[in-house]
């Protein structure tokens, strides 16, 4: 964390604010925890949040070896309007809280058996024209299908994406009720369908088509509804913030303590508590285990699970309390796991962007082996690689490069762990000497393999292992129709008063920006706030602004 971001250990005291609201337990210290805990402790309750971790962060945590720097898992600053309204929030700005540099190329694209990659560039004409050079034609549909991501994405905001759908009343407005032939179609045609009116080159379609995989799904199995993400990279462009993701959650983080929330690590919850039976159960607090191996009890008056729900469901919960049982997730999508890579390369890679595609010639199959019903590795597999020593020097030695490698798995936690220096489950580490030898050979770097300095991988069971993953999804829930928006799991249980959900596993999704939306859903159920819009900004002198601290390399993980 920042010098500014002091956790505090169990048994210490936080800092000492009056309060005039609840006392809320928080589960969790990812980012939907933190800024639950953030919005609350500003609101006025008093906040404890406890991670099982020794810092916080969750996914988005960050790991230091030989002078490199890895954010451990989110790498796409994306829906930037979403963390600045965040901020906004909580009395500042992404501007004074983040140093935000814009990608241009906005990302590359590498394609299995073609030579000329594709780089994507900043801004919408600059993509039109992409399109429409690759494509004759292809630019003016192009313009149309962006014209519609927009608006669906605007509707969402506005509608779907900040309500927790307790309430089906705000959904009664005129922009809603006059696009329901549009929304039906959208929701109940696929994306892959969608993309394959507006484009036929074979490369296009995989460039609209690859954003289901941020929503844990396949484009197939995504309903078109999504193609609202067109909007994030291919118009509003894409962002990186100094110092990584971590450093969002640094902020975040230090925002919180400064509202009040003390933050416990070192903290495994065992279950929540609750009193009474039948529909007068409410939570009461959670039993926890310390470092030391001691078992505590901690009181208040509202929980919030920022746990995946599957765990906190199933295991922090008696049967007869849980809303969202084992047999809610028979036949339930998981999303894709992955193996991670960590890679410190001796020297520069100019051959790579900052954001880097590498997509298979039969990405259907790709799909098949990891959400069908004979789930195997992809052979080749479809991959990704972030590269971002080039724009932020913090993240590797002088003249060397940090490599970030995602590779999309079936969600099957026997294919284990990850590990140093090659020591990780037998099944990982050959799937990464085959996909170092992928990148080399497709993006010419013959000498790659040889100029390792640092290696790690994780795998499916380090998902389990680290957040409590069902099935050691990497993201959450896939955004099939079955599992999006009202259809997703609920932010409030059903069976416990005063047990609220956060985080990926539940509305509005996965994804940093669903996650912090995922909080300020929850401050809206505290007050019993039923629209679907934002929450109003805070004119600028309602509350002080929190300055930025001069930057600071992570503590290792």
């Amino acid at each position: 964390m920042s010098a500014r971001t002091t956790m505090t250990t169990p048994g210490t005291p936080g800092p000492s604010v009056r309060r005039h609201g609840k006392s809320v337990i928080v589960i969790g210290g990812g980012i939907s925890g933190l800024a639950s805990a953030a919005l609350l402790a500003r609101e006025g309750h008093d906040v404890t949040l406890y991670e099982k971790a020794s810092t916080v962060g969750g996914r988005a945590s960050s790991w230091q070896s030989e002078g490199f720097r890895f954010d451990l898992g989110p790498s796409w600053y994306l829906m930037p309007e979403v963390f600045d309204h965040f901020f906004r929030l909580m009395g500042t700005s992404s501007d004074e809280q983040l140093d935000l540099v814009t990608l241009d190329p906005g990302y590359r694209v590498l394609f299995e058996g073609v030579d000329a990659p594709i780089d994507v560039p900043n801004g919408l004409e600059a993509n039109v024209a992409l399109f429409d050079e690759i494509e004759p034609g292809a630019g003016r549909r192009m313009r149309d299908y962006l014209a519609s991501s927009r608006e669906t994405y605007d509707i969402a905001k506005e509608r779907f994406l900040y309500t927790s759908f307790r309430s089906w009343l705000p959904l009664l407005r005129s922009d809603v009720v006059t696009r329901l032939p549009t929304l039906a179609k959208l929701l109940l045609t696929t994306l892959e369908k969608r993309v394959a009116a507006t484009v036929t080159d074979p490369r296009l379609r995989q460039i609209l088509g690859y954003p289901a995989v941020f929503l844990g799904s396949a484009p197939a199995q995504t309903p078109s509804m999504y193609h609202l993400m067109s909007t994030l990279d291919l118009d509003d462009g894409v962002l990186y913030p100094q110092g990584g993701l971590t450093t969002v959650i640094q902020r975040i983080a230090a925002l919180a303590e400064e509202a009040g929330v003390r933050i416990v690590t070192d903290a495994t919850v065992e279950r929540v508590r609750t009193t009474g039976t039948g529909r007068r159960a409410r939570a009461t607090g959670i039993d926890w285990t310390d470092a030391e191996g001691a078992t505590r009890a901690s009181f208040a008056d509202v929980v919030v699970s920022a746990a995946d729900l599957h765990h906190t469901e199933t295991k922090l919960l008696p049967r007869e309390l849980q809303s969202y049982g084992e047999g809610y997730w028979t036949g339930r999508d998981p999303g894709p796991s992955a193996l991670l890579m960590y890679l410190g390369v001796e020297g520069e890679v100019p051959e790579l962007e900052h954001h880097t595609l590498f997509f298979s010639r039969d990405w259907h199959e790709n799909f098949a082996r990891i959400f069908g019903p004979d789930k195997k590795i992809p052979e080749p597999p479809s991959l990704y690689v972030c590269k971002p020593s080039t724009v932020d020097p913090s993240t590797a030695p002088a003249g060397q490069t940090n490599l970030f490698v995602l590779v999309p798995l079936p969600p099957l936690p026997a294919l284990g762990l990850g590990g140093l220096d090659g020591a990780g489950a037998d099944v990982l580490e050959k799937l990464g000497d085959t996909v170092i030898d992928q990148i080399a050979t497709w993006a010419g770097i013959p000498d790659l393999a040889s100029r390792l300095v640092v290696r790690r991988t994780r795998g499916p069971q380090d998902f389990v292992d680290d957040y409590n993953s069902w099935s050691g999804s990497m993201l959450g829930p896939a955004h099939t129709l079955a599992q999006s928006a009202m259809f997703r799991a609920g932010n409030v249980s059903k069976k416990v008063r005063g047990l609220f959900y956060v985080g990926g596993s539940v509305r509005p999704g996965i994804g940093l920006p669903m996650c912090l939306i995922s909080a300020e859903v929850l401050l809206k159920n505290l007050r019993g706030d039923t629209s679907t819009e934002p929450l109003p900004e805070p004119a600028p002198s309602v509350a002080p602004v929190v300055p930025a601290p001069a930057p600071a390399a992570p503590a290792a993980v």
